[in-house]
């Protein structure tokens, strides 16, 4: 009996988790949104906000978030292609491999040369990708995963968690595009999706 109940225990509590984990998830689409649409954030213009038709996602899905194997190996400082001519300083902090339906694949994580030099942001790490989703259901710009210098040789991403750049939403905006060791041949359906309504031309 008491085997019995200790087992409905731990059910219940990974339940709680589950859905607080998801609860979190939809919480940060919900922010990130409102974030777009208030002219105070000027993250879009008055007149964009008024064209904006709203963000897209696909289902959260755990088999996405995933603990990934870190290497750190540091590369030498390069100029990061972007949408404009603008061209930000990154090197490489290391890579990450990870196992999805029985294949093993691997992205390159970057770090931002001039952002770091911030206090709030000395431990930022960035994961620009693209996957077979792009272009069709996914910004074809590719998209982007943020996470932290891990303290060991270990790192959890979340592909729930990837969004889109600004240029998806505004031409205004410059991008860095993920360099082409970073695009996977597989679909990622995980994350933001185009926006709705979504043109090339914005």
């Amino acid at each position: 009996m008491r085997k019995l109940i200790l087992f409905f225990f731990i059910l219940l509590i990974n339940c709680v988790s589950a859905q607080s984990y998801e609860d979190t998830i939809r919480e940060n689409r919900v922010k990130h949104y409102a974030e777009l649409i208030d002219p105070t954030s000027k993250v879009l213009t008055q007149e964009e906000i008024d064209h904006f038709e709203g963000l897209s996602y696909y289902e959260i899905d755990t088999l996405y978030r995933i603990q990934t194997s870190f290497t750190k190996r540091k590369g030498k400082r390069f100029e990061m292609p972007t949408s404009t001519d603008r061209t930000p300083i990154y090197r490489r902090f290391g890579y990450i491999d990870f196992k999805l339906n029985d294949s093993t694949y691997r992205l390159t994580v970057y770090q931002n040369c001039e952002l770091k030099k911030k206090k709030e942001f000395k431990n930022y790490l960035f994961i620009p990708f693209r996957d077979a989703t792009c272009q069709t259901e996914s910004y074809g710009g590719g998209r982007y995963i943020d996470t932290e210098i891990p303290k060991g040789k270990t790192l959890r991403i979340d592909f729930n968690k990837a969004y889109n750049p600004y240029c998806a939403y505004s031409i205004r905006y410059s991008c860095p595009i993920p360099p082409e060791e970073n695009t996977l041949k597989i679909a990622i359906p995980a994350g933001e999706k185009v926006p709705v309504g979504y043109h090339k031309d914005h």
